[in-house]
């Protein structure tokens, strides 16, 4: 393990700034679910009066229980189906050459150019259009083409990194393409899968309109 003394000068100066950057950004957002518990109506510290009154009213209202497992509910589903399409377009991105590849690539991430709000609408429009009854599983259907681009961008980094040929020496030893994928591919992209996962469910989760 390499120590702080061994880094040159300006490799110091960047993890010292990637640290004041980064609590910069975070340790704010940490202290949030501190004044949760405080009685007072205002954020203020250090926290006098501790109180877990805000929970317990929250856990007694049903529509907010409600609307969170409803929130759980389509952010597990929206993250693992946007993940697993994820792995499909990456894998088929970095591997395959065929007609209109950058043309497909940037349909499926046209999700990211448009505003939220209109996303929103149109699919609303689309979904009553076409018929189908308003539900969980229409929201979860928007929320995996809103997740799905985030998905690839993220897997498409890991998978282009990937030498692929340890999955051609695990074919020619006898596996067949399933088997390679669960003990070659899965294992080395892994950490990509998690945080698409991860990512999407946040996404998913915090995606109101």
């Amino acid at each position: 393990m390499i120590k702080f003394s061994e880094y040159s000068m300006s490799d110091r100066l960047l993890i010292i700034y990637a640290i004041i950057f980064l609590s910069f950004l975070y340790i704010p957002v940490l202290f949030l679910p501190l004044f949760s518990f405080s009685e007072s109506q205002y954020m203020m510290f250090p926290i006098s009066d501790w109180t877990l009154e805000r929970y317990v009213t929250m856990w007694h209202k049903t529509k907010l229980r409600e609307a969170l497992f409803a929130s759980l509910k389509v952010g597990f589903f929206a993250s693992i189906i946007s993940t697993i399409l994820g792995i499909l377009v990456a894998r088929a991105m970095t591997r395959y050459l065929f007609p209109f590849k950058q043309s497909i690539l940037g349909f499926i991430m046209l999700p990211i150019a448009f505003p939220e709000i209109i996303m929103g609408v149109g699919l609303l429009i689309f979904t009553i259009f076409v018929g189908l009854e308003l539900s969980l599983i229409t929201v979860t259907a928007g929320h995996i083409l809103i997740c799905l681009p985030f998905s690839v961008l993220i897997l498409i980094s890991r998978f282009e990194g990937f030498d692929k040929n340890l999955e051609e020496a695990s074919l020619d030893l006898g596996e067949n393409a399933w088997q390679t994928f669960l003990r070659i591919t899965f294992p080395i992209v892994g950490s990509g899968i998690l945080a698409s996962i991860l990512l999407t469910f946040t996404i998913s989760f915090d995606e109101f309109l």
